[in-house]
């Protein structure tokens, strides 16, 4: 009996210890990563936003970008902003619950909530209609925009999009964890934070292979934010339910209308490329699609110019995007960082069925 006592007694310490280090651990993280923006609360949800005002002589319409999973505004925002300060409106920021924004009610149930808070936000900014930019996860939430806010789309741009079910559903393993109740909340106080700490930087390797990590990039870009415990379930949440979402809303994305242009690398090792960005052309009219060869998982940083081609091409001039690529092409043809390291998806042989 003695020693089951005292064998709860050193796990409860444990778990009061981890606690502490994850709390430590987020303040650190939010004191070298603060906001940098304004907030504005969006039905019940504070929501933390960089809005750069048109130019008087702007040639582009106003741009909404919505970032993918784990990530924040300045992921989209440091690598596009000074391509296009000056020639267009421009609005970045934290989707509910990730960065500085806080999750606010509703944001939980699926992208069409988080959608009403984005409309929401650029009726409050005097943004009426724009084209919508969606990184990863931010291309289901792009299509749920374009469908529910056809009035307020002038286009719509995916990157490296995750829009469709895939084959068997799987997500990683600790995402579905965090979605269990108790459970999920004590796995997010304890152990995320470290354990994320310490495979972050492996983890962001793959998210870029074949192609470079910037330099310091997880620094500047705020990344390590995600590693909150609330952050860290926001995006749980988010990623556990995709495949869910998809099931019902990717028939429907035939009703999409908005001009669209997708941008995919053949080396992406995050999402099933051939799966989520062939059916975006599939389905949706006239949409393009973009491959890159050799590009991975982040066009924003990677192909930056190529993607403010895809918005100028959306916005209606005339833009030759597959010679762009073939440019982005020769500039990266000898990546080859993350190889043995990071694992090829393995297309599914059902990867072009209709979902």
């Amino acid at each position: 009996m003695n020693l089951i006592s005292a064998a709860f007694a050193f796990l409860l310490a444990l778990v009061f210890s981890l606690v502490g280090v994850t709390r430590v651990g987020s303040w650190l993280i939010e004191r070298r990563n603060p906001p940098i923006g304004e907030f504005a609360d969006i039905g019940g949800a504070r929501i933390h936003y960089v809005h750069i005002p048109a130019p008087a002589n702007a040639e582009l319409p106003p741009i909404v970008f919505i970032h993918g999973a784990s990530a924040n505004l300045r992921d989209q925002m440091l690598p596009l902003r000074p391509l296009l300060e000056g020639r267009a409106e421009m609005l970045f920021f934290d989707r509910p619950g990730f960065g500085w924004s806080g999750r606010g009610p509703g944001n939980n149930e699926d992208p069409s909530a988080q959608v009403k808070t984005i409309a929401a936000l650029m009726d409050r900014l005097g943004i009426k209609k724009a084209i919508i930019v969606g990184h990863s996860f931010g291309g289901v939430v792009t299509t749920a925009f374009g469908r529910e806010h056809a009035d307020k789309t002038l286009g719509l741009v995916f990157l490296a999009p995750a829009t469709h079910p895939w084959p068997g559903g799987a997500t990683s393993w600790y995402y579905d964890l965090t979605t269990v109740p108790v459970i999920g909340r004590l796995f997010s106080e304890t152990l995320t934070y470290p354990a994320g700490t310490l495979q972050m930087a492996d983890a962001t390797t793959c998210v870029f292979s074949p192609n470079k990590v910037p330099d310091n990039y997880l620094g500047t870009a705020a990344i390590p934010l995600v590693l909150r415990p609330a952050a860290f379930r926001a995006n749980a949440t988010d990623v556990a339910g995709l495949y869910s979402y998809a099931l019902g809303a990717a028939p429907h994305y035939k009703e999409i209308t908005a001009p669209t242009v997708v941008i995919s690398g053949d080396r992406d090792k995050v999402v099933y490329a051939h799966i989520h960005s062939v059916g975006l052309v599939r389905d949706i009219s006239g949409a393009e699609l973009i491959w890159v060869h050799n590009l991975g998982h982040k066009p924003d940083w990677i192909a930056p110019d190529l993607v403010v081609g895809a918005i100028e091409k959306v916005a209606g001039k005339e833009i030759d995007l597959e010679a762009m690529a073939r440019t982005v092409e020769a500039r990266i043809a000898g990546d080859a960082y993350g190889v043995g390291k990071c694992a090829d998806i393995k297309e599914p042989q059902a990867e072009l069925a209709p979902t």
